[in-house]
């Protein structure tokens, strides 16, 4: 089911205000030099891009900290490139592994405003304490505004968007596909440029391989399309198997472009709206959203 989901909204704006008054009463960053390297506080990364980018390549090649922060504040801000915050991220974390304290506070307030990504104020918070351990002024004083008390336990990590659960015991059940319903999704989705296990393990998580499904939001049939989204891709009777099918595949690869191929976020959107995917940068912080990908994607897998 592809329904927007509204999730309850937080009072980010005053976050924001004390931020920016925080940012611009501190004093400037100590340049990067024989610092020690950040170590645990670059725990893990999954960070990853699809497109092809020559600059993009070239500057995460740099072993300099100053060249990989300056290269990232580029992208951060679309100075002399395509706008990119989850470039910037993948730059900024590997010139916080070599221990650029500027890269590490930069990271906590990307996550802490999720100027591009999705917002995470517990992993700002880890990135401005791994800064302020090399007492690092901004830091400092972010983590009073954030109202930070002793060491978070969250790790210093370089996510894109937010963590997916764990989806071993869904991954590991049989796969319920299987007579006209396989048949028909091995016979269309070439047609449509998809991988039929992909579908399979859509319907799966929509329908249960119900033909009848109907949910309480009124999503039908195999492939649980609402009746907006049938009408927009042609279906005229979304009870009939064949024509869900199409319906929702259509849709599916419509994601996908709109997505630059990105199997996730498609999926995000298929779920959730593409609308909440492009607000949040990413899949939507949403427990039924998130749960829906993991599982879909461990299936594939």
């Amino acid at each position: 089911m592809h329904t927007p989901i509204h999730p309850r909204r937080r009072p980010w704006a005053r976050l924001l205000a004390a931020l920016l008054i925080a940012i611009a009463g501190a004093a400037p960053l100590a340049a990067p030099g024989s610092a020690p390297a950040l170590g645990p506080a670059f725990a893990k990364t999954n960070v990853g891009e699809q497109d092809k980018d020559p600059a993009f390549d070239l500057a995460l090649r740099a072993r300099s900290p100053n060249q990989l922060v300056a290269a990232a504040a580029r992208y951060e801000n679309g100075d002399g490139v395509t706008q990119n915050t989850r470039k910037a991220v993948q730059l900024y974390c590997k010139a916080a592994a070599k221990g650029e304290t500027q890269a590490a506070v930069r990271l906590g307030q990307i996550y802490a405003f999720g100027r591009g990504i999705y917002r995470d104020q517990d992993l700002a918070a880890a990135w401005f304490q791994a800064a302020a351990g090399k007492r690092d002024v901004i830091a400092l004083r972010l983590l009073k505004v954030l109202k930070v008390e002793g060491k978070t336990k969250r790790e210093t990590e370089c996510l894109l968007d937010p963590p997916l659960p764990p989806a071993a015991r869904f991954a590991s059940r049989p796969h319920p596909a299987k007579g006209q319903v396989a048949s028909l999704v091995r016979k269309l989705a070439p047609q449509y440029q998809l991988d039929p296990e992909l579908v399979l393990a859509l319907i799966e998580a929509e329908s249960n391989f119900n033909p009848r499904a109907l949910s309480p939001k009124n999503a039908q049939g195999l492939m649980q399309l609402i009746p907006a989204t049938a009408e927009r891709f042609g279906v005229r009777d979304a009870w009939d198997p064949e024509q869900n099918l199409r319906g929702g595949m259509a849709y599916l690869r419509w994601l996908l472009a709109r997505f630059k191929g990105d199997v996730q976020l498609a999926l995000a959107g298929y779920n959730a709206g593409e609308g909440a995917v492009e607000r949040h940068g990413g899949i939507p912080p949403y427990a039924e959203t998130r749960a829906y990908v993991s599982h879909i994607i461990a299936r594939i897998n």
